[in-house]
Formats: structure tokens, C-alpha cells, sequence
């Protein structure tokens, strides 16, 4: 399940996710309808770190079941495809 795979991948994307790919992520999920505007505002706002965000961001999705998480993955492979495989997405 996509859920699984975002659980497993976690602390590899905490280090490796650049603020960039981040902000866009959760640009991406809010198009999608899969974050809402205040869990958006929380993981870009109420994180200190850049890792903090990322992992704040699995985590929301992860959450939200398979398809949510299912649309992140694809929204990473979209966004930088060389992550999208080092993760072994």
C-alpha cells in the first residue's frame, strides 16, 4: 500500500526533500484537494526545520490513507524523479 511505502521512505525524505520540493508538494495536494488550507499553512508554517516540514508532510498524507498517499508519491516522481527512484517509490 501507498501508505506503507510513504512510512518506509520517511527518514530518507526528512534528509533528502529540498524547502523547494517541499512547498511544492503541498502546493500540489492542496490542488488535489488531499490537504486543506490550514493543514498547509501548519507543515510549510509550524515546522522549524526543513526535515521538520517533511516529515510533518508524510506523516498529514500517510494519515489520509492510500490514495492520498498514492497522489504524493506521484506528485514526487512529477517533481523530481531522481528522489522519486533513490526512495525506491
Amino acid at each position: 500500500m501507498a501508505a506503507e511505502e510513504l512510512e518506509r521512505v520517511r527518514p530518507e525524505f526528512a534528509q533528502r526533500a529540498s524547502t523547494a520540493l517541499i512547498k511544492q508538494l503541498v502546493d500540489d495536494l492542496l490542488s488535489d484537494k488531499v490537504l486543506n488550507d490550514g493543514e498547509g499553512e501548519s507543515i510549510l508554517e509550524e515546522n522549524p526545520t526543513r526535515a521538520d516540514k517533511a516529515r510533518c508532510l508524510i506523516d498529514t498524507v500517510r494519515k489520509k490513507g492510500n490514495e492520498a498517499s498514492k497522489k504524493m508519491i506521484a506528485h514526487i516522481h512529477k517533481r523530481d524523479s531522481s528522489l522519486h527512484t533513490e526512495l525506491g517509490l
